[in-house]
Order: C-alpha cells, then sequence, then structure tokens
C-alpha cells in the first residue's frame, strides 16, 4: 500500500504562485509515476501534470504549460507542483495520484493510478 498526502494548498490572487507538496509513504518503490489532477465543483478530475519518479520525464496539459511545474524529491518521497500566474479558473480541489507503471500518453486516465491522496483546495481569486 501506499498514503498519499498533501499539503500547500490555500487563497491567492489572480496572478500569484503556491507550491503544492504531495508525501509519499508505505510501498513506494513501487511508484513509477506521480501524477497531480485537479477537481473543480461541477467538473470531471482532469490531470494537470505528471513525472516519472526518479527520472526527469514530465507531461501538462495544455492548460498549465507555461505556468506550472511538477518536480520531485524522491529519496524523500516528495513530489512538488509550482503553481505561477495563477487564474481563476485553477481554482479545484488539486489530488496526487501514484501509478506503478510508467504513465506515459495514458497519464492523464485516472484508471492509471492506484493511489490518491485526500487533496487540498486552491483558491484564485479575481
Amino acid at each position: 500500500q501506499v498514503q498519499l498526502v498533501e499539503s500547500g494548498g490555500g487563497s491567492v490572487q489572480a496572478g500569484g504562485s503556491l507550491r503544492l507538496s504531495c508525501a509519499a509513504s508505505g510501498y513506494t518503490y513501487s511508484i513509477s509515476c506521480m501524477g497531480w489532477f485537479r477537481q473543480a465543483p461541477g467538473k470531471e478530475r482532469e490531470g494537470v501534470a505528471a513525472i516519472a519518479t526518479g527520472g526527469s520525464s514530465t507531461v501538462y496539459a495544455d492548460s498549465v504549460k507555461g505556468r506550472f511545474t511538477i518536480s520531485q524529491d524522491w529519496p524523500k518521497n516528495t513530489v512538488y507542483l509550482q503553481m505561477n500566474s495563477l487564474k481563476p479558473e485553477d481554482t479545484a480541489m488539486y489530488y496526487c495520484a501514484a501509478a506503478t507503471g510508467w504513465c506515459g500518453r495514458t497519464w492523464p486516465d485516472k484508471s492509471v493510478y492506484s493511489y490518491w491522496g485526500q487533496g487540498t483546495q486552491v483558491t484564485v481569486s479575481s
């Protein structure tokens, strides 16, 4: 089993920044890919970014490219999401997720991920 705990959410004004953290524990050796997802009220959960654990491969949703950066400190079993130039439409609950295989082109597919955190709220005001 793998446990994921997100932190770093909060309320900011448009144009501001936040950094989310996701700490993994348990059988972390089984994880090959970590992803960040978000879900706004009344909307489907959508993929934001993903990263290969222990490597450098990253992928992003078009809506966040150039503004968000996913990174990791895998010896510490932690993945980050640096969010800059935040917009009101970025308001959502943000979740991290772990997959036991590399996500590749399927990374936005929620079914690829076996483990999920409880989420951290991000609210961006105009």
